[in-house]
């Protein structure tokens, strides 16, 4: 009976450490931040970011590493803090109110609401590496003022050398990217209250 005993002792423990061989470790969790830009003078004085649309091959927990070769490739456990036309919109909220300190930005899709003099979309299209290894980001931007006859739409397409190899740096070459997006908006916020 004691050989039995420990047998049925020793399979158990054996179950045991298969089970957390085969279990996945926590997911690294990684988020983008706010870099400083140049302030820029003239903008308008409320501002709604009405929000940030991802295409669809973005829209997963996992940071997708690339693209390339009709491939989407990304890494089980690299995984955004949020989701990302969240974090996306929370960042570029604080990147352009640095930029525009006259102005008070806020996201429409949030708790504060108000009488915005101009409003922002934006359509991420492309954020991954190249086969060169640069974070490429494609976006379209629309701003458009109020009393204005048109909005002011373009096409932004920014490139970024990570300054490391793996996640973080990509993730630092997002987050530089994201402040490059944010002058390119803040430019065209002032340009569009200048013009209407």
């Amino acid at each position: 009976m004691t050989g039995f005993y420990c047998f049925r002792l020793v399979l158990a423990f054996g179950m045991v450490l298969a089970a957390a061989a085969c279990s996945s470790p926590n997911p690294d969790l990684y988020t983008i931040a706010p870099i400083p830009g140049s302030e820029l003078n003239g903008g308008p004085r409320v501002v709604a970011l009405r929000g940030v649309g991802i295409a669809k091959y973005l829209q997963r927990s996992q940071i997708v590493r690339s693209s390339e070769d009709y491939r989407v490739d990304l890494k089980t456990n690299d995984w955004w803090g949020e989701p990302l036309d969240a974090m996306m919109a929370r960042v570029l909220v604080e990147d352009l109110s640095q930029r525009l300190p006259g102005s008070t930005i806020y996201t429409a899709a949030g708790a504060v609401t108000g009488s915005p003099e101009a409003a922002i979309e934006i359509e991420i299209q492309r954020l991954d590496l190249d086969k060169s290894g640069n974070l490429i980001l494609v976006a379209q931007a629309s701003v458009s003022v109020k009393n204005a006859t048109s909005s002011n739409t373009r096409r932004i397409h920014l490139s970024q050398m990570p300054p490391s190899p793996g996640v973080g740096g990509q993730v630092a070459a997002t987050s530089t990217a994201v402040a490059q997006l944010a002058d390119r908006i803040a430019e065209m916020l002032v340009t569009a209250r200048v013009h209407r």
